[in-house]
């Protein structure tokens, strides 16, 4: 690899010269200039706050004109709650039945196949289908160690129905699913229960991309299949005409940065059928009586909607989906790929003087088979770890947003830390106590295992500035002593990158 550019005070010069080796590395870069031009105008508050944005898994970015179409649009009509026949609320109606259909479209589902639920985010969708899937004595939920806590929870629907709960485990150092253990666990299935695997197309911690050829192979078995595509879906096509899960979760959010408060459960009709809610609420009924003490659920996607729609920010959702559709995934995809390739590379090389390395990556240390997603933590020169959190707040000091913590997936953590069972039950017995920090302790007197790490993602508005100022960010904790709370030795001006503005 070149050598690094010297960079001058306020690292121009740097800059420049790592963007031309970058563009020699990854030439396909340059076909997703317009999202420079993107940047430029719809996302110019980056630039004009000096702000590097590296969370987008955490959520995307709104662009100025999605807020300006939207407010055009409620300054124009009278919008009603949308259960009624009333001029405001058939209105109303008809612009989220458009957004139904247009989600819809944009994943190429059949209408004739699938149906879209709206729910408040992707946690929602998932709590619907824990609650309402039929398990039972004999039943069986597999969740992978690569799950979000919102799919963990489901297993306690699971239990509490006498459902048995299993974990497909990950391979290390790449994180991703050990398919000859997974193999074994869906080959168990009697076809006299229902079970049901749920996975994530992509992972928020590690970036995997898992095989969305799972869905296809666990059915085969005699599984319905849950498809979290929260993570996927900001910088992946996902067709629904090729992978065919029964359920599949979204958040809107993360795909277009807004509305928030808008996610989304399509599901398959032969698999709605099976489904069986545990209550009734408004909207979801066709027929409810006080003295009956009876209620007929709705026959379609109104049997999950419990209650009324976030109905004013739902014709933003078709808004966002537009944009997405105008843009280009499958650039945004090249964009994000060019970048993580360039930044792994960067962190990977990074050593202290003694030569040990400064980074640690938790996942793909390639793009291949993965995402935008990169998970790390930082060591000293004597291998010891750094504290995550007093790194995420110096990077905040220098206006660079990233996550640290477990970011709702234990499961990953576990698994790229080497955590034990009985690491877990040593957590377990602080009882009351039990939190991220009584268990940071712990792990100190277990080897300065971890129990969190840095997360840093790239998305549709990204560009090579925001990845390189990250890299002298990090560059900047060469030879630097342990970090601690309260430790007053660590030089926090000598992390100090100079940026213009700043």
């Amino acid at each position: 690899m070149a050598p690094r550019t010297t960079e001058t005070s306020d690292g121009t010069a740097g800059m420049e010269g790592a963007q031309a080796e970058f563009a020699r590395r990854y030439p396909s870069y340059a076909t997703t200039a317009a999202l420079d031009e993107l940047r430029a105008t719809e996302f110019r508050r980056l630039d004009e706050t000096g702000q590097v944005y590296l969370d987008y898994t955490g959520g995307s970015l709104y662009g100025e004109s999605q807020l300006e179409e939207h407010m055009r649009l409620l300054r124009s009509g009278v919008f009603g709650n949308p259960h009624s026949n009333n001029p405001s609320s058939a209105a109303m109606t008809e612009h989220v039945e458009s957004a139904r259909r247009a989600v819809l479209r944009y994943l190429n589902a059949n209408p004739a196949e699938y149906l879209l639920v709206f729910t408040a985010n992707a946690s929602g969708g998932l709590k619907l289908v824990g609650e309402s899937f039929p398990f039972a004595a004999g039943s069986r939920l597999l969740l992978t160690f690569d799950n979000h806590n919102s799919v963990n929870g489901m297993r306690e629907f699971a239990r509490a129905k006498g459902a048995a709960v299993e974990y497909a485990p990950l391979t290390a150092p790449a994180l991703r699913l050990d398919r000859e253990r997974l193999r074994a666990l869906l080959d168990g299935a009697s076809r006299e229960h229902e079970h049901l695997f749920a996975f994530p197309a992509q992972s928020n911690v590690s970036g995997v991309k898992h095989p969305l050829e799972l869905v296809s192979e666990a059915q085969s078995k005699g599984w319905q299949v849950l498809l979290d595509a929260a993570a996927f879906a900001p910088t992946n096509r996902l067709d629904l005409a090729q992978a065919r899960p029964e359920f599949v979760v979204l958040s809107f959010y993360k795909m277009f940065g807004y509305p928030t408060g808008v996610g989304a459960l399509v599901v398959r009709r032969d698999a709605f059928g099976k489904l069986r809610r545990p209550w009734f609420a408004g909207g979801t009924v066709n027929f409810a009586s006080v003295q009956g003490r009876a209620h007929v659920l709705a026959g379609n996607e109104a049997a999950l909607e419990d209650g009324t729609l976030n109905y004013l920010s739902i014709p933003a959702v078709e808004m966002g989906l537009r944009r997405m559709e105008a843009i280009g995934v499958e650039t945004i995809a090249e964009r994000v790929r060019c970048l993580t390739g360039w930044l792994l590379e960067e962190l990977l090389e990074l050593r202290h003087s003694n030569g040990r390395p400064m980074v640690r990556i938790y996942g793909p240390a390639t793009t291949e088979g993965r995402g935008g997603t990169v998970t790390l933590n930082l060591y000293d020169p004597a291998e010891r770890l750094l504290d995550y959190r007093r790194v995420e707040e110096l990077a905040g000091a220098q206006g660079i947003s990233l996550r640290t913590g477990c970011f709702c997936n234990p499961g990953a953590g576990e698994a790229a830390e080497g955590l034990t069972e009985e690491d877990m039950l040593a957590a377990r017995a602080l009882g009351e106590e039990a939190n991220l920090f009584s268990f940071l302790r712990l792990m100190q007197g277990r080897g300065s295992k971890s129990a969190g790490a840095i997360r840093v993602s790239m998305g549709l508005a990204s560009n090579f500035a925001d990845v390189w100022w990250l890299a002298r960010f990090v560059e900047g904790f060469r030879d630097q002593s342990r970090l601690s709370i309260g430790e007053a030795s660590f030089d926090i001006q000598s992390c100090r990158v100079i940026r213009d503005g700043s």
